[in-house]
């Protein structure tokens, strides 16, 4: 039995809650168990310096975790991103671009904040997840003022994690599932079924070709779940 009495191929309960801020274009809290991230798009009349004038747009994320997020508080990164924070921040804005056409953009720049109100496993899956909900808002809002003449989304995005715990595959690991993880994935796929990117480790021993085949599978049928809700949350 899993720690949450989960099914190995259960997902832990997704909320959206959207127009969480007032002030952002784009704005949502996704729950994912016990997971809650502040998802906010930010819309700017700019693009970095290296594609000034090049007629096309741009989309970056910022990531962060709130001090007491976690179990004991963790210190604020006030002097820059840590290398963990930076490397989920190009994680969820790699995801995230693959669903935007940017040259229908303009000279703009979203920029996805994603806020980590509390962390109980997950939350960059969580982030990815989230931030495709306030991108898909805020690109809706630009069409709704007459900015854009559609909202030039793509296939739309999501992620979720996999791994093998105690020798059984497991879909959507919490902290108690993630710590104790032989092997631990996060996947993130399109709407179309293709992959973004797949994070995989081998935590405590090696894996087979077969129980990638696994994992792979189960995390497909999560993502399948989590784009029907994602859809659901938008209408």
């Amino acid at each position: 039995m899993r720690p949450d009495g989960r099914q190995p191929d259960e997902l832990r309960p997704v909320r959206f809650t959207l127009d969480y801020t007032d002030y952002a274009e784009g704005s949502v809290l996704v729950e994912m168990g016990r997971t809650r991230v502040l998802c906010n798009a930010s819309v700017e009349e700019a693009v970095p310096l290296w594609l000034k004038g090049q007629g096309r747009g741009w989309l970056t994320a910022e990531y962060s975790l709130l001090p007491r997020a976690t179990h004991k508080r963790s210190p604020r990164e006030t002097s820059g991103p840590r290398g963990r924070t930076h490397e989920i921040q190009r994680l969820i804005g790699r995801s995230l671009r693959a669903a935007v056409d940017l040259d229908h953009l303009g000279e703009r720049q979203i920029i996805v904040d994603c806020d980590v109100l509390q962390a109980d496993g997950g939350t960059r899956t969580a982030a990815i997840t989230g931030g495709y909900v306030a991108v898909a808002l805020a690109l809706k809002r630009l069409v709704q003022k007459g900015v854009l003449p559609a909202t030039g989304l793509r296939a739309p995005v999501t992620a979720v994690s996999v791994g093998v715990v105690g020798g059984e595959p497991r879909l959507d690991l919490n902290y108690d599932e993630d710590v104790a993880a032989e092997v631990d994935f996060n996947v993130v796929m399109t709407g179309t079924g293709e992959f973004i990117e797949i994070q995989g480790t081998a935590e405590r021993r090696p894996f087979s070709l077969a129980t990638l085949h696994t994992l792979l599978s189960l995390a497909q049928a999560g993502i399948q779940t989590l784009l029907a809700q994602q859809q659901a949350a938008l209408r």
